[in-house]
């Protein structure tokens, strides 16, 4: 069945790549927001769907796979050895797995493509993907929404300039993102993290997010939230276009999630539907305490780095000879 179906995808229009990143057990909502995506999208175009992982089981790869067709390539691909020896250095932070870290590792591994799609598997997509891949980046490294869980928030917005350097305003969310692979080839994106997070591995309470707006700020295209928009009551710019459980709740296991009722939508056309229900099912009082006072420990620990020695801010931004070191190290990386 599989090998049929791949059989049918045919290079005879545009393609689009896309990129997610996951673990095995992130494959029942990353097969949800596929199926958001494949019944939204433009049968115009081609899409590559690439799955970056570091090891997925077999039955997981072909659950996903089956939902290839003439306009739909699925693959998975398995970037362990570019992350085997800097594993130790990514960190898992609150609700952040370490797959949020492979985003940074697309320009080197896959030359082919100058502009690519990257998105979070706790999305569900209303809208034609290839609007917002076609939206013109110019020398722009990313196209991305404000993340407004920064902004709107005083903590967090002292975060975003005190400690990362970038306006709480300007601030992105990084689980949508337009990619100008081109331009970050140009300025070497990968070397800098790889340099930062080698020298300094900075204490972010975002992960990749709070390394990507310090590289790139200042080149970004920001984008109506209606393309990323966060699970809380910030206004809508524009269409709803991508729904984002990007906070510790999400559908699969609390009641009150905004805009929950789309995730649902599609995962009852979902194989991992009554998995999903079971695992909602058991997700106890006791876990969700567990991620409630990890949600209040993130304001601390967001505190603690405002007010912090060791930021973006003080250690690179403010000395422009480490800075412009940056594009001089990674042999790690070559």
């Amino acid at each position: 069945m599989m090998n049929k179906v791949v059989r049918l995808y045919k290079k005879n229009k545009k393609e689009i790549p896309i990129f997610f990143a996951t673990d095995d057990n992130y494959i029942p909502y990353l097969d949800v927001a596929l199926r958001s995506l494949i019944a939204n999208a433009s049968r115009k175009y081609n899409y590559v769907i690439n799955i970056l992982n570091t090891g997925i089981k077999e039955e997981n790869k072909n659950s996903i796979c089956s939902l290839q067709d003439d306009n739909f390539k699925i693959i998975f691909r398995d970037i362990s050895d570019k992350v085997d020896f800097i594993k130790n250095k990514l960190r898992n932070v609150y609700h952040f797995s370490m797959v949020t870290w492979y985003r940074l590792f697309i320009q080197s591994l896959f030359p082919e493509y100058d502009k690519v799609l990257y998105l979070d598997c706790d999305i569900i997509i209303l809208e034609d993907i290839s609007k917002l891949y076609n939206v013109y980046l110019g020398n722009n490294l990313l196209g991305a929404a404000r993340c407004h869980i920064v902004s709107d928030d005083e903590v967090f917005g002292e975060y975003a300039e005190k400690f990362c350097g970038v306006p709480r305003q300007n601030y992105l969310q990084a689980g949508v993102l337009v990619m100008n692979l081109k331009e970050f080839r140009k300025r070497d994106i990968e070397n800098k993290f790889a340099y930062l997070i080698n020298k300094y591995n900075f204490d972010v309470i975002d992960p990749d997010q709070g390394y990507l707006n310090a590289m790139c700020n200042g080149s970004v295209k920001i984008l109506p939230n209606g393309w990323n928009k966060e699970a809380i009551p910030a206004p809508l710019e524009g269409k709803l276009n991508i729904v984002h459980y990007a906070l510790y709740k999400k559908p699969w296991q609390y009641d009150d999630v905004l805009n929950q009722e789309y995730f649902w939508q599609y995962a009852k056309t979902s194989p991992f539907y009554e998995k999903i229900l079971e695992s909602k099912a058991n997700f106890s009082d006791e876990m969700k305490s567990k991620k409630e006072k990890a949600n209040i420990e993130i304001f601390e620990h967001a505190k603690r780095c405002i007010n912090s020695d060791k930021s973006f801010v003080k250690l690179v931004v403010n000395n422009n000879k480490d800075w412009l070191n940056c594009l001089e190290v990674a042999e790690s990386f070559a």
